[in-house]
């Protein structure tokens, strides 16, 4: 039997067998007891591992943080908050809309507005992630665990943590317009430290930084059962993307580099790159440049409300049926035509032109066709950090290094190979280089939600082409509000230590 239907039974008792308890996690703290858990202690590891597998479970859980009589099929996620995130950024253009879902985000009323429900669900998706896995770790040794802990308890503690993390830095992408150590930002939430009140945005890093660094110690040598766990190469990818957020190029580049010479994890061939090369499209969990994704089975009857349901045209899918989310065709403009990643986006294809027909598919290849779904879900593949260590040397002056990671992505990629790309990336210095890197990031990510992270890291300019359905041609600076998210209206209204601060 598979995992995910184990994971999905522990997270539905997880989250909504506690009744209204669960519905403010955050501002719950009777729950996180003075609890330390050493070799000898007592401990019920089928219990602890359920919650850490639960965790797991709701990032890929239609309705799991508004609830299903809420009925918004955008509350899907990690991965509907990836489209947010995407079409916020620009690159993904909401070229047609019948039914509406993502149209708040496309014109910018979600980003502007606090009280739009988008908002909430951002907020308690990640809070609620926090709430569970402090829970987690305070049952697995603690913030700092004691000397002798057994290592199978350390290892769910520092996956635990990772969780914490990613939860938190994903939050201070979305509601902080650049990296400012000084600026309060968000509540604290970290077992021995509760603070309901924003705090500087030092404090959140210190706890990212400190949790993943844990992370990435105690799951050395650490073997997952499935891509959905979070490993050691996760744990880098999540402390990489930290330190460059930050403008510790460095430090990030160290991890980065690090996930790349472990060698785990090839390059995606040409053929997978794009329809119809062989075992084409980014479908399945199994495909060896993944690093974090969720296998989305028969067993749990994903359907229309997903990921899948919102972007893929051979999906019984809004993407189907008037919705479209189309590549940005000011980028598309830019990919040089022997690039392969341009094939992936058709002109003529479907209710609008540009979909991403050639890159996320169903197998059947049918308007419509796939029901039930069973392609999976990426949330981590090895290109990402061959593009943020060329990022990071980049920006740390060590062009040949950046030219040489970027010529091994793009030799895969260029109909001449290394010869192209050598060519193509001998023009290229200084800031011409870095925005390369961005160029690079943006083609190779798109649909995946990295773009807005990029975005946010290269403090750049956004304009959108004419194929979006609001707002086409416009220009938005990284730091304008469109660019961010909003506390929401919910947390301010509940929680007085927030509402009395200038938001």
């Amino acid at each position: 039997m598979k995992k995910n239907v184990i994971y999905l039974f522990t997270l539905a008792t997880l989250f909504f067998g506690c009744s209204e308890e669960f519905l403010e996690p955050v501002r719950n703290t009777s729950i996180l007891t003075n609890v330390s858990i050493s070799e000898n202690a007592e401990l019920n590891p089928a219990l602890i591992e359920g919650n850490l597998n639960g965790i797991s479970g709701f990032i890929a859980e239609p309705f799991g943080t508004l609830g299903a009589t809420a009925a918004r099929h955008y509350d899907i996620g990690q991965k509907g908050i990836d489209i947010f995130s995407d079409i916020v950024a620009g690159d993904m253009a909401l070229a047609t809309s019948s039914f509406g879902w993502y149209n708040a985000s496309a014109n910018t009323v979600v980003t502007t507005d606090f009280t739009r429900q988008e908002n909430n669900l951002v907020w308690n998706y990640y809070y609620r992630i926090i709430g569970v896995a402090n829970s987690v770790i305070q049952t697995s040794g603690g913030n700092n665990p004691p000397d002798g802990t057994a290592a199978g308890v350390l290892r769910i503690n520092a996956q635990a943590k990772a969780y914490r993390a990613y939860s938190y830095f994903y939050l201070t992408q979305f509601l902080q317009t650049a990296y400012d150590p000084n600026e309060e930002i968000l509540p604290l939430y970290a077992i021995d430290e509760v603070i309901t009140s924003k705090v500087e945005a030092s404090m959140i890093y210190d706890l990212i930084v400190s949790d993943l660094t844990f992370a990435v110690e105690n799951l050395q040598g650490y073997t997952r059962a499935a891509k959905n766990e979070i490993d050691q190469s996760v744990a880098r990818g999540l402390l990489a993307y930290t330190y460059a957020a930050m403008g510790d190029y460095t430090n990030a580049k160290v991890q980065a580099d690090a996930i790349i010479a472990s060698g785990a994890y090839p390059l995606t061939t040409r053929g997978q790159l794009a329809f119809p090369g062989q075992g084409s499209g980014f479908t399945s969990v199994n495909t060896p440049s993944w690093m974090w994704g969720f296998d989305n089975t028969p067993e749990l009857g994903v359907g229309l409300v997903s990921w899948w349901g919102q972007i893929d045209y051979f999906t019984y899918s809004y993407a189907s049926a008037g919705d479209t989310k189309s590549i940005d065709n000011l980028l598309y403009s830019q990919i040089p035509d022997t690039d392969i990643r341009k094939t992936q986006f058709v002109e003529n294809g479907g209710f609008a032109p540009l979909q991403p027909l050639n890159k996320f598919f169903d197998a059947g290849r049918v308007q419509g066709g796939q029901g039930n779904v069973t392609t999976d879900y990426i949330y981590m593949r090895i290109e990402e950090f061959y593009l943020l260590s060329a990022e990071c040397a980049a920006k740390l002056g060590n062009e040949a290094e950046a030219k040489q990671r970027l010529s091994t992505l793009l030799s895969i990629r260029l109909d001449g190979g290394g010869a192209e790309a050598t060519s193509y990336l001998a023009g290229f210095s200084g800031q011409a280089l870095i925005d390369e890197v961005y160029f690079q990031t943006r083609v190779e990510m798109w649909g995946e939600g990295k773009t807005y992270l990029a975005m946010k890291r290269n403090q750049a300019t956004v304009t959108r082409g004419s194929n979006h359905l609001f707002l086409p041609n416009t220009t938005f600076e990284y730091d304008s509000d469109e660019m961010s998210f909003q506390i929401p209206e919910t947390e301010i209204i509940n929680n007085p230590n927030i509402s009395s601060q200038n938001n």
